[in-house]
Order: structure tokens, then sequence, then C-alpha cells
């Protein structure tokens, strides 16, 4: 057994199958930080000026994030700390799952996918992002890729500022023509293409959350966001200018075969088209908080459980709030991660606590992954607030129990 698989295992056996997470930070070289996740402003360059500013943490994440040829060997990719009383220690979670298989992330997922399919992010831009899409599995597999579906939800606890424009356009207007988008490729390099006069943009609200097919054009705006998506970081952008800023054509292609790299018609063909187009949009992508069950029958219990994250065949997502100074013990059809948005306390024996100010490289005790057996026997959360409720949002890949919709 190599010293990597003993890590794995004494992690697994002291945490009584509950992993503690590293923060894992990821740039973007299009993006100008938020300042909203936390961490602290002398390293949201960390990576190097020339790589972008850190506008993204990821969770639970076995998917290397795709940033071109500098991307470092690493990026995007979680960590499992393990402290036995001496110095803390990492290995990847991709390994853990490897080695863990179906006792980590249960049977179902193991024997479908071999591997843990989704992860989830904050996304924390000031400005918003050109309209874009992330390529359906057609075209994903073109370039060795996964295709990925998205959602969104925006918490409270990271947007006490809205950034400059608190407002998503999705899809496109009913009526559309291909005709007119290929003419928003074709001007691409004379300004603004005006690809956005095509869709309509929706106000945000903190507390509520958008779904994304794969292939649906969206250009989010510039609240901080959870995203929970699948395993994949594969995107190509439509929109040529953003706040002013030009966008390379090298982003709309960077995941298109490259004899395909000025073939509009073969760039249209990416956009799902009926599914961008369709007349009852909001209605369909729209995704307000459902209660788990009864309100007044949770808070008897100490929490308040609400499904964010619903309605789809890939991920799932929950806000669990314990009450201040209650205990709360919870059970779940699936493994999970999660993150700590508020409060302090503890689950299980780990204890949970939310920093007000992250290092570059700081571990913390925030984020953890919570196995498929952990996650059915119940895990006690305990809040040690008498005045601060204690919030996690726990992202899950396909959940039977999520509401489906009609």
């Amino acid at each position: 057994m190599t010293s990597q698989t003993k890590l794995i295992y004494a992690a697994f056996e002291a945490g009584e199958g509950i992993l503690r997470l590293a923060p894992t930070w990821v740039p973007r070289s299009f993006c100008i930080p938020g300042r909203r996740i936390k961490l602290d402003p002398r390293d949201y360059y960390a990576f190097g000026a020339n790589r972008g500013g850190i506008d993204e943490r990821w969770f639970s994440s076995t998917t290397k994030a795709d940033n071109g040829p500098l991307t470092t060997p690493d990026e995007g990719l979680s960590y499992v700390v393990h402290n036995d009383g001496g110095a803390a220690e990492k290995v990847l979670l991709a390994d853990a799952v490897a080695e863990l298989g179906a006792s980590l992330i249960g049977d179902d997922l193991w024997s479908q996918y071999g591997k843990w399919p989704m992860y989830s992010k904050f996304f924390d831009n000031r400005d918003p992002l050109p309209h874009h899409l992330h390529q359906t599995q057609e075209f994903a597999s073109l370039v060795g890729m996964a295709q990925k579906p998205e959602a969104y939800f925006f918490p409270p606890q990271l947007n006490n500022h809205g950034g400059t424009f608190p407002h998503t356009f999705f899809g496109l207007e009913p009526g559309t023509t291909k005709e007119q988008v290929r003419h928003c490729l074709e001007i691409w390099n004379q300004g603004d293409n005006k690809i956005t006069n095509l869709s309509k943009a929706y106000r945000l609200e903190t507390g509520t959350g958008w779904y994304v097919p794969a292939g649906v054009l969206h250009a989010p705006g510039s609240l901080c966001t959870y995203e929970p998506q699948w395993a994949s970081d594969v995107f190509a952008m439509f929109q040529s200018l953003v706040a002013e800023v030009p966008i390379e054509w090298s982003n709309l292609v960077k995941n298109v075969p490259a004899d395909k790299h000025h073939n509009l018609d073969f760039l249209v063909s990416m956009v799902e088209w009926d599914a961008n187009v369709l007349p009852n949009l909001k209605e369909t992508y729209f995704r307000p908080p459902v209660l788990v069950k009864a309100q007044a029958e949770m808070e008897a219990a100490g929490y308040i459980e609400k499904w964010i994250t619903y309605g789809n065949d890939y991920f799932a997502a929950k806000e669990l709030t314990v009450l201040p100074g209650r205990t709360a013990t919870i059970e779940d059809a699936g493994a999970y991660g999660f993150i700590t948005v508020q409060g302090h306390g503890t689950i299980d024996k780990h204890p949970v606590e939310t920093p007000a100010l992250i290092r570059f490289g700081q571990l913390t005790y925030d984020e953890y992954f919570v196995s498929v057996a952990a996650a059915a026997r119940g895990v006690t959360i305990h809040n040690a607030s008498q005045s601060d409720p204690l919030v996690l949002l726990k992202h899950f890949g396909p959940n039977a129990d999520a509401p489906v919709l009609a």
C-alpha cells in the first residue's frame, strides 16, 4: 500500500466517512474579481497577473480547469486534508474517489460514471460575462470533453454588493433566426457584435436560482453565484465586447475542432436552438427554492432545508440552515460536498466555521465531502452560536429525492 493510499484510508476512517477539503482557487484571464469570496485582497493575482484575477472557488472538484497552456497541473482540483496530530497532509479528491469508489460516492454513481460526476463553484465577477454556451455532448466530444449543464443560486451571504450588472441574459428571443446569430459572428471585430440584442435579461434575485442546459446561451450577471455543474470546463463565448472589454475570438473556439474555428455555420450549430428560443424560458429554467418538508416541522427539529437546484438529470443542491443553538440530524440520499456560508459549529466530530478572510494556500474548516454511508445514516450538525444561523450549501450528483418538474 502506497503512502498516498494509506493517507486516503486514514482520512476516510478518522473522519468516519466525512472528508475535509482544502480551498481550490481558479483564475480567469477574461474576468475582473468581484472580491466577495473571502480571498485576501493581497492574493487575487496569486497565479500571476498574466493569468488574470481569481474570481472562482471550486468545490468537491475532480475536474481540472481548462485555462489554456499556462494552466497548472492541479488547477481546479480539490484536495482532501488529513491531520492526525502532526502537520496536515493532502491528497487529491480525485485520487480518493478512484481508491474508495462506491464506498465514497455510492454504487449507482460509481457503476455509471466511475468518478464523481459534478462539482460546484463560487463564480464572483465584478462585471457580466459574455453571452456564451457550454457545448452539448455532441460537440464537446469532438474535442475529448464532456457537456456541461450548470445551475445558479445567489447566496445572500455573499451578495452585500451586486456588482456592475446584476442581470443575466438567457437564451434568444422567440423568432430569432440562425442567420441573425451568424451575422453577429461575421462582425466580431467591429466592436460590440450586439448578440444580446437578440436576447432578454432577467434581474437576479438573491435566494433564488436558474438551471442552464448545455447548448443554451447565457451571459451571467454580476451577482456572486453558487454554481453546481457537470464535471467539465467546456465553453464557447458568442459575444465580442463586454463592459467595453474586447473578447478574443479564441474564447469562442477554444473547445472547437481546429478545422472548424472559422466555420460560422458550424459555430452557430452548437446553439441548441429549440432550448434557446422558448417562449416560456423563465418558467422553464427559473428555480425558486422548494422546502424539503413543512417549515413548521423542520423548525421544530431545529433546521430549515430547501432544494435550490433541481429539475434536471445531472445534479442537485440544497441550502441547509441550522437554527441558532440547535442541533439537527440530517439524512440524505447520496454523497455530497458542502460549503459553509454562515456561522460555526460542528458536523459529527468535525469543526465547521466560516472564515472572514482566507489567504491563498490557507487551509480552512468550511468545506467537506460526505460519503454515501454517512449521508444515509445522517450527520449531526450543531450550531454553536446563540444568534447566528449555520448555513451550508450542499451539492449532489443525480439525486432521486430532488423535486421533479411536471
